[in-house]
């Protein structure tokens, strides 16, 4: 809370000196500063000559006392800032007195002086155009003491709320000089007070032309002679897509009409307030936000007619009825979000109702009727209009006739009430202020959509955000340590196997490096032309070089390449001569080199044996060919080289199939690997989901959002984390980022691609010429690199996406479909393949079918091809539609040959009766996995047709194994009951 204070304390404010005073007039001789704050003048500086340079020394001191209870308190300085106006002093005759002529004028910051002296140099703003150059004023605030102690400060939060404009006002607006369009809301202040931040003089302007982005906000004070002087220096209102607002209208379907809205009738202010929040207040805003999530923000009409003795309100006026009062719901929650610290957005405006307002806000009473006191309006009336002040004495129907003459009642309104039936009636209810209200404010906000853009900001975020330190150490601590290895002597043999480890390392993450660049594509589509080829090189060195990890990698490699130095070659000692030294250098080159080669070798063997393990072991999956899986996931993970997806994909599978505790342990080895691998930290987020430690969760799914480049999987899984735990505020937000990235990843690509189709349609020369065969690679290329964009996180989304079936309920029912949507779009065959992937899951093969079919029928393939053509050929298997198997089944032995991709073959060639092809297929079947009993089973009916003897191996296909005995029946082999 704020100190006690017995005694003001003076806030000086000295105007040093004044630069660039030059007009397109005569030269100015004179000239001096007036100094006001709050509606009082506090004294004018000395006549003081300006020099041909423009320049002026004025020195002149003035102040105004600074009391927490008093008229300039610590929430008028927050508000309110210093207004300085600069005057010429010219003088024709000495005999009269000088003449006074206002040039120019500049406003001051107070808010500074919260953090002790403040020094601005202030820009002043010319009355007319008559500057030849931006004057400037320099000026000191200063005060005695600290107004705020540095505790009292940090404790603290300065709260700012802009109001913009209201949008699709009522046709009864009117621009009328007596009519002020005010809008109002009451906040939490220092010292435990209430204190009301007031708009006033909405400016009401018919359609046209949009309000421009961006536009300076303007101070909360009165007119003023300059009025670019009301501009808050440094403070601008930019807009932005409607979709990442909050509020009411952020939907696609909101966008027309707001387009629309923006150019027709609107009120505007484009005016900022602020508030000084203390520790108390702060923590009084937190609760009543959670107590009420909505605020109410009132919006009226008044009149500025009417007054009083000493321009104060009359008394009799206070109980006067209030024209168009309305009022706009606030949701306000989406402030105690972590690291959240405004809100902007379009609110939908209401007609004030009592009960309405109760059951929204459990705010009883209305700033605007029952607390208009505390409103400082000076001169301004919160009346009704001179034509309506003699009600007392006129009969009620003359009085009602005025008031629709001065537009604050319509017709409509009495008719609704029943006034115009029973004029008695009617002055019976006029007794009591609420329902004059109801009568005097006419329905027609809600019919007209009027809607109230505005933002509320706060200086530091209610709930702070983890940083990405603490996310990490979080993270640490959440995974046990990796037990050390147990210590070996160091020798020339040891040195050379780490050498070669440290190569594979890096040669893996080079390689990551250059897939995040380009694709996995490139490398499939097999040979590259030079040019490419080299283009690609050196957008690789750049990207290596430029982020600094080309450095770490070196770095990775030294202490090896020591070690090998020392344990090897066993030299310790400095060269005696620059020959010797060249000479090893060289030899050591080599050396290095050459293991360079042998250790680089064995990554690419091991790396074409992993993939063709790995889909052996997702086809054994799909199978349901559990144990087989989980064999062929242990031996991608059984080289020395500790790759991360390999973790990960068998992770998977024991998320899906085994143990939960056994995949999050998993997934937990691929982040000790690397801390900041995206899909890492979100599969152990949904591994802690599935075994019930949602604290857990929400550390990893936090630290995946926090890293950089932003990931739209991320913030997408995380906002279903949230929806999952009921906490819908969080879950919009994790939502809206992941729809902004989205945005601008696709805007990126279009980008992208209009440039690649602008350059294909510049002239160029003939084919045959090198410049026109270089323009269409570089084509190519770039459309390539936007197909790469898209294909680079579908692979790892759909990993995630079936793992996150997996998680209990309610995440469980959370259809991974809605999460691809989100990402992808319905024109993305990924979405279709695992919408067809799903529904093979649930035994509709029917919508299978027609999912695959979409999909094979887009230009661009989906991710996991090889599982499409494999389920879509089983199904025409079911159909007996054996030529349409025949040809998916050699589709995807083309996109990917296996063991089930040649049986599906010879399946349908044996039934199409094409023997020979068949017994190929089946071959090919065998020589890849000569382990699968259905493969021999296919070849003892092919070897029956040729009188062999069948040897089924274990065959648990019950119809294969029927097929057999009676063809062994039918051609008289074995025994029947085999």
């Amino acid at each position: 809370a704020l100190p006690s204070m017995s005694q003001p304390i003076p806030v000086q404010i000295t105007v040093v000196s004044a630069q660039d005073l030059k007009t397109l007039k005569s030269s100015l001789a004179y000239t001096l500063v007036r100094v006001e704050y709050n509606g009082a003048v506090l004294g004018d500086s000395s006549k003081t000559h300006v020099l041909p340079d423009g320049t002026a020394e004025y020195d002149f001191s003035s102040s105004f006392e600074y009391s927490p209870e008093g008229p300039n308190s610590l929430d008028i300085l927050v508000q309110k800032p210093v207004l300085l106006t600069l005057l010429e002093v010219t003088s024709k005759d000495k005999k009269k007195p000088d003449k006074i002529t206002p040039l120019a004028q500049a406003v001051v910051d107070l808010l500074p002086l919260l953090q002790g002296t403040s020094r601005q140099a202030i820009i002043v703003y010319w009355l007319d155009f008559i500057f030849v150059s931006q004057a400037g004023l320099e000026v000191i605030v200063s005060t005695r003491e600290l107004l705020l102690s540095a505790t009292d400060f940090s404790s603290g939060n300065l709260l700012s709320v802009t109001v913009e404009a209201a949008y699709s006002v009522p046709d009864a607006f009117t621009a009328d000089s007596q009519q002020n369009y005010m809008v109002c809301l009451q906040m939490p202040a220092a010292a435990e007070k209430e204190l009301p931040l007031l708009f006033k003089n909405g400016l009401l302007k018919a359609g046209g032309e949009k309000e421009p982005f961006p536009r300076p906000k303007n101070w909360p004070v009165g007119p003023i002679l300059a009025p670019n002087a009301l501009n808050i220096p440094g403070s601008f209102i930019v807009g932005g897509p409607y979709e990442d607002e909050d509020g009411d209208l952020n939907k696609s379907e909101d966008k027309e009409f707001r387009t629309q809205a923006e150019s027709s009738r609107r009120v505007v202010w484009d005016m900022e307030t602020r508030c000084f929040l203390d520790a108390d207040a702060v923590a009084v805003l937190q609760m009543r936000i959670a107590e009420r999530r909505h605020w109410p923000v009132e919006l009226c009409r008044m009149s500025t007619g009417g007054k009083g003795k000493g321009n104060k309100p009359d008394k009799k006026d206070e109980d006067k009825p209030i024209a168009f009062h309305g009022v706009a719901y606030v949701n306000m929650m989406h402030l105690l979000c972590p690291g959240v610290t405004q809100i902007r957005g379009a609110f939908r405006v209401f007609n004030y109702e009592d009960s309405e307002v109760f059951e929204k806000t459990r705010v009883q009473y209305s700033i605007f009727r029952d607390r208009r006191s505390q409103l400082s309006l000076g001169k301004e009336r919160l009346g009704t209009s001179p034509s309506s002040k003699a009600a007392t004495n006129k009969p009620l129907k003359e009085d009602s006739n005025a008031m629709v003459r001065s537009g604050e009642l319509d017709l409509c309104t009495w008719e609704m009430c029943g006034c115009v039936l029973s004029i008695s009636l009617c002055q019976h209810w006029l007794q009591t202020a609420r329902h004059r209200e109801q009568c005097f404010s006419p329905q027609l906000y809600s019919e007209a959509g009027t809607f109230l853009v505005m933002e509320i900001k706060l200086d530091r975020p209610l709930v702070p955000k983890r940083l990405r330190e603490e996310l990490a150490q979080r993270v640490q601590e959440l995974i046990p340590p990796r037990p050390a290895l147990a210590p070996r002597t160091e020798g020339a043999k040891k040195v050379v196997e780490d050498y070669h480890k440290r190569v594979t390392s890096v040669a893996v993450a080079i390689l990551r490096e250059y897939h995040e660049l380009f694709g996995k594509q490139f490398l499939e589509q097999g040979v590259m032309d030079h040019e490419t080829m080299e283009e690609q090189k050196r957008q690789l060195n750049y990207e290596l070089n430029t982020s600094g990890k080309y450095f770490a990698f070196k770095e990775q490699l030294k202490y090896s390449v020591v070690k090998i130095v020392r344990e090897k070659y066993l030299k310790t000692t400095a060269f005696e001569t620059k020959e010797q030294l060249q000479a090893f250098l060289s030899e050591l080159y080599v050396y290095l080199v050459d293991h360079m080669h042998m250790a680089l070798n064995k990554v690419g063997k091991w790396g074409s044996l992993s993939q063709q393990l790995l889909l052996f072991a997702r086809e054994a999956e799909a199978i349901k060919d559990l144990k087989l899986a989980s064999l062929f996931y242990n031996q991608v993970r059984e080289p020395q080289i500790s790759l991360i997806q390999a973790w990960l994909d068998y992770g998977a599978f024991c998320l899906l199939y085994e143990d939960a505790t056994k995949a999050q342990e998993c997934f937990q080895q691929a982040v000790c690997l690397d801390p900041q691998h995206v899909q890492s930290l979100l599969l152990c987020g949904i591994a802690c989901v599935k075994l019930r430690t949602y604290e857990e969760a929400e550390i990893f799914f936090e630290d995946a959002c926090s890293l950089e480049p932003p990931s739209i999987i991320a913030w997408t899984l995380t906002g279903l984390f949230y929806e999952m735990q009921n906490n819908y505020i969080q879950a919009e937000r994790s939502f809206r980022e992941a729809k902004k990235l989205l945005r601008a990843e696709l805007e990126e690509e279009r980008r992208i691609l209009e440039a690649a189709e602008e350059e294909g349609k510049k002239p160029t020369p003939p084919s045959s010429q090198p410049g026109n065969r270089q323009s269409q690679e570089v084509k190519a290329t770039t459309a390539q690199r936007c197909r790469s964009v898209a294909r680079q996180s579908v692979g790892p989304t759909m990993l995630l996406l079936s793992a996150a079936c997996s998680v209990p309920a309610p995440l469980s029912g959370v259809s991974p479909i809605r999460v691809s949507l989100l990402v992808f779009g319905a024109q993305n065959p990924n979405v279709w393949a695992q919408k067809g992937h799903l529904c093979y899951q649930q035994k509709d093969f029917d919508k299978a079918k027609d999912c695959y079919e979409r999909v094979i029928s887009f230009e661009e393939d989906a991710a996991d091809m090889h599982f499409v053509y494999l389920r879509l050929g089983s199904i025409y298997l079911d159909e007996k539609k054996y030529a349409r198997a025949k040809h998916i089944f050699l589709l995807a032995c083309d996109n990917s040959a296996s063991c089930l991709t040649w049986l599906g073959v010879g399946i349908a060639c044996y039934r199409l009766e094409e023997m020979l092809e068949a017994e190929d297929a089946l071959s090919e079947a065998n020589a890849l996995n000569n382990t699968n009993p259905e493969v021999w089973g296919y070849l003892a009916l092919i070897c029956l047709q040729v009188s062999a003897q069948p040897v089924p191996l274990g065959l648990k296909n019950n119809t294969l194994l029927h097929e057999i005995r009676e063809a062994q029946q039918r051609f008289g082999f074995g025994d029947p009951s085999l």
